[in-house]
């Protein structure tokens, strides 16, 4: 299945504001060139020109999607389709900032990938990215566990894509060799939702879409109501009858040196 830009885009201002953090935590004045990896629909790319409007910005993504969308909302901005790893490998020009905004997580090997992306910053630049790091909360790790639940694992066609995701040691280590300084936090969003049914189309979006698309097509909408069901006991109401969907993010800026 494809990705649904419409989809991840209902929740465009809570996966937006992480955009925002990491933005305005890189200490750039004035760079020239920016590329966006991972840049889906363009929502964290169109942070990228407001925060630096005179810089010539890419974004890149491998979702044909993702991308036709992008360019709906902001023809202005360069748009190109290719998938983050081959990019990183190869020995194209160099940016003075490289840009990831949740996306990193789909993409295997990151002890291989970083220093890669690293060699793609100009001199006198900045690798920025944030990855969720909420793979053991509960709406997370539910999903893991009901597909590994006896009724459940038979009837996946192959392993569902899962994210990669690390501690925040690992990322330290991944990039200080290569820097002269490294800039490494955590954030906890509490997202206010409806319900958990909100969840449910959080995840329809991200995590979930890898495993209901390993599902035949008349197993998704029972595996959803099963992941639903799992989830209220986790996410119980306040007062106001919403709920809070807590999700941790790990941000990382390096300036290599």
């Amino acid at each position: 299945m494809a990705w649904n830009a419409a989809r991840y885009l209902a929740f465009a201002g809570e996966r937006t504001r992480a955009a925002h953090d990491l933005a305005a935590r890189i200490n750039i004045v004035s760079p020239s060139r920016i590329i966006d990896l991972g840049c889906g629909p363009g929502n964290s790319t169109a942070v990228l020109a407001e925060h630096w409007p005179v810089a010539e910005i890419t974004g890149l993504d491998s979702s044909h999607e993702m991308l036709a969308a992008a360019r709906a909302a902001h023809p202005a901005i360069h748009w190109l389709e290719d998938d983050i790893s081959r990019w990183a490998a190869s020995v194209a020009d160099r940016f003075d900032v490289v840009f990831s905004n949740a996306a990193l997580q789909w993409v295997p090997d990151h002890a291989a990938l970083l220093p890669r992306l690293l060699a793609r910053v100009a001199p006198g630049g900045a690798l920025a990215f944030q990855v969720p790091a909420s793979s053991d909360f509960p709406a997370q790790r539910l999903i893991r566990e009901l597909a590994a639940a006896p009724e459940w694992s038979p009837r996946f066609s192959a392993k569902p894509r899962d994210w990669h995701s690390e501690p925040p040691g690992f990322y330290y280590d991944a990039v200080a060799s290569g820097s002269a300084r490294v800039d490494l936090w955590q954030s906890d969003y509490f997202h206010v939702m409806e319900g958990p049914e909100a969840i449910v189309e959080w995840y329809r979006g991200t995590g979930l879409r890898p495993f209901l698309d390993a599902l035949a097509p008349g197993d998704r909408e029972r595996f959803a109501t099963e992941y639903l069901e799992a989830l209220r006991p986790y996410y119980p109401p306040q007062s106001d009858g919403r709920i809070l969907f807590p999700f941790r993010r790990l941000f990382v800026v390096s300036y290599p040196g």
